[in-house]
């Protein structure tokens, strides 16, 4: 790990599910030092989606957690005993960064909230990640990804004219809304407290996030105050030049939203008549005619096409195809990480670049509650004290026999 920019810095993920692994996955790549921070009972609850390959233990970890969790550390501790509570404190005052995902007020009424954290170390960031925030008056709602979508407007803005509103494959606002936000949130309260010594509350909301999203839509809005539905956004269906298509075989994307784009199409189809009806709509005769282009090709010839013609024009891959894709594999996004018991466990890669201290996997996914005896004595305990801790229920070590459902 050494010499990886984030190296030194320390966090407690208390989080659970998506938007905080994702967050503190952001870092544990980058070199923070990321200690799971997981219940006495059956831990995070992506632990126990289905198993990871077959014939797999039912207590087997799942691919997600998986995905999500290499290069942490895992430790249980039960913060609704008093010593439970002691150690999670104790732990603070060397750590730089908490991270938790619960409803607000939820750790405050456990004893461990920002307040309490702070008089243990002022120098501690805290990252709440939340569907609505730590104020405001959905305080108290439940939600999930398409809800925060939904309430922001993406939702009802994604879509053909006269369809329903689509939802996406990939979780917008629990990832750009709120993996993201947090991740970008907790490196600018450290950088911050290099000046200042302080530490301080960073308060993430996946609707806040996700509705930032639409930052050039809300401008429009703004500026001239006309109320756009499904299929008016230029780069979300409104033009024949931006657009998916059915091709012969499957389907494939055209985004040629320049004027040079759209002629160099145009020409390689030999239909220089087109060039002036770029920025026609969809149920137009140009469209139609669009249309009846593509279909009269596969994707592979296409594919073929695009490298002749510079028109910004891609196939639509099915997910196996992606991952297998040379511009995948090529940028290192597919990785294969070893896995006890699996023979190896292939996972996304990193999506940052950098040029002289890369991140990447170095370790898989903990089991739960792996390094709770290893971490208590790092923090001064010793092996009597860790015994009485687990004697209580304070605490506990690896659970391999635990089980559950996140969607139970």
């Amino acid at each position: 790990m050494s010499g990886l920019p984030l190296e030194g810095v320390r966090v407690l993920d208390l989080s659970r599910l998506l938007p905080g692994g994702f967050c503190s996955l952001l870092l544990a790549d980058f070199g923070a030092e990321v200690l799971k921070v997981e219940d006495t009972g059956a831990g995070d609850y992506v632990r126990w989606a289905p198993p990871l390959y077959e014939g797999a233990e039912p207590s087997a970890q799942s691919a997600l957690f998986l995905a999500l969790n290499r290069n942490k550390r895992s430790i249980r501790i039960n913060l609704k005993e008093p010593d439970g509570r002691d150690v999670l404190l104790r732990l603070a005052r060397e750590y730089d960064v908490v991270l938790e995902s619960f409803r607000p007020g939820v750790l405050d009424r456990l004893g461990v909230g920002y307040d309490a954290l702070r008089e243990e170390n002022p120098g501690i960031v805290c990252c709440a990640i939340t569907g609505y925030g730590q104020d405001g008056p959905y305080t108290e709602r439940s939600g999930h990804d398409m809800n925060y979508l939904g309430l922001v407007g993406l939702l009802g803005l994604t879509g053909e004219r006269d369809g329903p509103p689509i939802q996406p494959a990939g979780q917008i606002a629990d990832v750009g809304g709120g993996a993201l936000m947090a991740a970008f949130g907790i490196l600018a309260a450290l950088r911050e407290r290099d000046r200042s010594g302080e530490g301080q509350l960073v308060d993430v909301s996946m609707a806040d996030g996700a509705l930032s999203w639409l930052a050039m839509v809300a401008a429009r809005y703004f500026a001239e105050k006309v109320v756009p539905h499904r299929g008016d956004l230029e780069l979300a269906g409104r033009l024949v030049c931006y657009r998916p298509y059915a091709c012969k075989d499957g389907w494939v994307t055209l985004g040629a939203l320049e004027p040079k784009f759209w002629q160099a199409w145009c020409r390689g189809v030999g239909r220089e008549d087109l060039v002036e009806k770029q920025f026609e709509a969809p149920g137009s005769e140009a469209h139609a005619e669009v249309e009846r282009i593509f279909v009269g090709r596969t994707r592979e010839e296409w594919r073929a096409f695009a490298s002749e013609h510079d028109c910004c024009l891609e196939p639509v891959l099915d997910l196996d195809e992606a991952l297998g894709s040379e511009l995948v594999r090529a940028r290192e996004m597919v990785v294969t990480l070893d896995q006890p018991g699996t023979g190896g466990v292939e996972q996304l890669g990193v999506p940052v670049k950098l040029s002289r201290t890369p991140g990447g996997p170095r370790s898989p996914g903990p089991v739960l509650g792996e390094h709770t005896r290893e971490v208590l004595a790092g923090a001064g305990y010793s092996d009597s004290e860790i015994a009485a801790l687990e004697q209580t229920g304070a605490v506990a070590g690896p659970a391999a026999e635990a089980t559950g459902s996140f969607m139970a």
